[in-house]
């Protein structure tokens, strides 16, 4: 990398120097290959930190997340479910008691 910016720096002072190119212009394109080189250089950077976390299995924050949401979203599912089946137990029960008491009462009268 510093070989890069060292040969670039020559073609650039070459540049002003011969005159084809304006100190003004050479900063500007200096100032966009720095920026670029340094996104450049954060990209990579991000890179080879997300293969080391991920080899060490760590997961990310976003991924929490998300498992979270489902997590919680698969809870109110079941909690409905358990609400409906209670309901219908309930049902189902006072529909036996009602049939037993009527059982009870036929087997009385005779």
């Amino acid at each position: 990398m510093a070989k890069d910016l060292f040969s670039a720096l020559k073609v650039y002072l070459t540049k002003v120097t011969d005159g084809e190119r304006s100190p003004k212009e050479i900063v500007s394109e200096v100032s966009t290959w720095v920026r670029e080189s340094g996104e450049s250089v954060k990209s990579k950077i991000e890179e080879e930190v997300e293969k080391s976390v991920s080899k060490m299995g760590f997961v990310k924050r976003e991924e929490v997340d998300r498992l979270k949401s489902e997590l919680d979203h698969l809870r109110t599912v079941i909690s409905s479910e358990e609400e409906k089946i209670v309901k219908k137990v309930r049902s189902k029960s006072a529909t036996a008691k009602k049939t037993a008491k009527k059982a009870v009462k036929k087997v009385v009268k005779k």
